[in-house]
C-alpha cells in the first residue's frame, strides 16, 4: 500500500522502516530536517529506560502543584496566559494519578512499550550502521541518602512489579563508579537493563536516511489534513499539495493534536516543554547516565558533551523560551559535578514533549477512518518507545494483531 507517515521524528522514522519491511511504499512528510534542532527527538534526555514506567502524576501530587505553579523556576510550571486552555488537561492529569490503582495500571501499560527498549534500539541502530550510538551501561538514580530513596517507595514498587531489578550502591561504591560526582550524593540505585543513545538527533537522521535509501520519499512539507470519502482515506493534504495514499500515520509530535481532530478525534495533548544544557567538557565523562532525586533531570554524556535534560513547563507552542529554566539545569549540573570547567562551551535547547494527561501515548485507528493511525503523545518516553510503536503501526496497517496490544492507547479514552 501507499502509506504517508506524518512526522520524521523517532516514532515516524521507526514506523517508516517497519512499514517498509512489509513491502509498503512510504512517504515521510516532515517540514524540518530529520533529527534537527526543531525536533523533540534532537534534544531529549537520551535515555532508553525500561524503568520509566512511573507516571508523572502520582497520588498526592495535587498538594504540591500550587506551590510549583507559583515558583517560576520550580520543576513544574505554566505560563499563566495558557491556563484557561490547559485547565481541562490539568484536571485530567491530576485525576490520572489520584489513586494507586490508576498509576499501577499506567505502569503496566508503559512497561509493554519499554521493557525491551534497549534490545530493540541496539538491533535497529546496528541495522542502519550506527550501533555504536547505543550504550548499555545501565542507568543510575542518585540520592543524598537511603532515607531519600525510601521516600520514593511507591515509584520503586511500580518498577519492581514490572520486572525491573536494581543494585543499591553505598557512597563508596557510588563514587567509585562515578568519580566526578559530588559528595552530596551518598546512595545510588543502578538499573542494569537501562541504556542510552549518544546522539539522538544523529540517530533519528540515520534512521530516516536508511528509509530513504530503501525507497521511501522524504517530502519537506507540513501536513494540514485529510481527504476522506465514505470513511476511506483518499489523500493527505499538505502545504505542498495533496498526496494520494491508502493509509496515513500521524506521528507529528505536538503538532499531532490538530491532525487527530481532522481525523475525528479530540485528543487531550499538551506541549510539555523541556530544556537541556550541554557542556562540552571532556574532563567529565559519565560511565552511566544519572538522575538526581532532587533535580529529576537526566545527566548523560553524549557525543556533544555532558547533557542535563529536564524541567516541565506547560505553555503554548509558540511562546518564547524561558532560558532561566535551562540555567536551573546548568546550576544543578555544576553542583552535581563540581569538576566541570567553568569556561567550557555551552549549548542550550528547548523543545516540546507531546504529553497526554494520563502519561500514555495515543496509538491506534482514528475515529473517522481506520485508514488513519495515531502514533504520538509519548511524553517522556518517545525515544525509548519508538521502535515498538513503529512495529505496532506496521501490524495495524497489515491487519495483524499487534505484538503489543494497543487497546489501552486508543484515542477513544478521551
Amino acid at each position: 500500500m501507499r502509506v504517508v507517515v506524518i512526522g520524521a521524528g523517532i516514532v515516524g522514522a521507526c514506523a517508516a522502516i517497519e512499514l517498509q519491511r512489509d513491502g509498503h511504499a512510504v512517504t515521510l512528510v516532515e517540514p524540518g530536517p530529520p533529527g534537527g534542532e526543531q525536533a523533540a527527538s534532537y534534544g531529549n534526555g537520551a535515555w532508553l529506560s525500561p524503568s520509566s514506567v512511573v507516571p508523572m502524576s502520582m497520588p498526592g501530587l495535587w498538594r504540591r502543584v500550587p506551590g510549583w505553579l507559583f515558583d517560576p523556576l520550580g520543576p513544574l510550571t505554566l505560563r499563566w496566559g495558557s491556563l484557561p486552555a490547559l485547565l481541562p488537561w490539568l484536571v485530567r492529569f491530576l485525576y490520572a494519578g489520584s489513586t494507586v490503582a490508576k498509576v499501577e495500571a499506567t505502569a503496566r501499560h508503559l512497561s509493554t512499550l519499554l521493557h525491551d527498549a534497549p534490545d530493540r534500539h541496539l538491533a535497529l541502530a546496528t541495522e542502519v550502521g550506527v550501533g555504536d550510538l547505543i550504550h548499555r551501561n545501565g542507568l543510575l538514580y542518585l540520592y543524598p541518602d537511603r532515607a531519600a530513596f525510601a521516600a520514593e517507595a511507591l515509584a520503586w514498587r511500580l518498577r519492581r512489579d514490572n520486572g525491573i531489578t536494581w543494585t543499591e550502591l553505598d557512597s563508596d561504591a557510588l563514587h567509585q563508579r562515578e568519580p566526578a560526582l559530588g559528595a552530596f550524593y551518598r546512595f545510588g540505585v543502578l538499573v542494569d537493563r537501562g541504556a542510552h543513545c549518544a546522539d539522538p538527533g544523529f540517530y533519528v537522521a540515520a534512521l530516516v536516511r536508511h528509509a530513504v535509501a530503501n525507497g521511501a520519499t522524504l517530502l519537506p512539507a507540513r501536513a494540514t489534513g485529510f481527504t476522506i470519502v465514505d470513511g476511506r482515506l483518499q489523500a493527505v493534504l499538505t502545504d505542498a499539495g495533496a498526496i494520494a495514499c491508502d493509509r496515513a500515520v500521524i506521528a507529528a509530535g505536538i503538532h499531532s493534536k490538530a491532525l487527530a481532530l481532522a481525523a475525528g478525534d479530540r485528543v487531550s495533548l499538551a506541549a510539555e516543554r523541556g530544556y537541556h544544557v550541554q557542556i562540552a567538557d571532556s574532563s567529565v565523562v559519565l560511565r552511566t547516565p544519572t538522575m538526581p532525586s532532587d533535580g529529576k533531570m537526566s545527566n548523560t554524556s553524549t557525543r556533544g558533551g555532558l547533557r542535563a535534560a529536564g524541567q516541565v513547563e506547560l505553555a503554548r507552542v509558540g511562546a518564547a523560551p524561558n532560558w532561566a529554566r535551562a540555567d536551573v539545569l546548568l546550576a544543578h549540573l555544576r553542583r552535581s559535578f563540581p569538576g566541570l570547567a567553568p569556561d567550557a562551551p555551552l549549548a542550550r535547547w528547548m523543545g516540546h514533549r507531546p504529553s497526554t494527561p494520563d502519561g500514555l501515548p495515543v496509538i491506534g485507528p482514528a475515529r473517522s477512518s481506520g485508514d488513519i493511525l495515531h502514533a504520538f503523545g509519548h511524553g517522556h518516553v518517545g525515544l525509548a518507545a519508538g521502535p515498538v510503536t513503529g512495529r505496532i503501526v506496521a501490524d495495524l496497517v497489515a491487519g495483524r494483531a499487534p505484538e503489543v496490544s494497543s487497546t489501552a492507547f486508543s484515542a477513544a479514552r478521551f
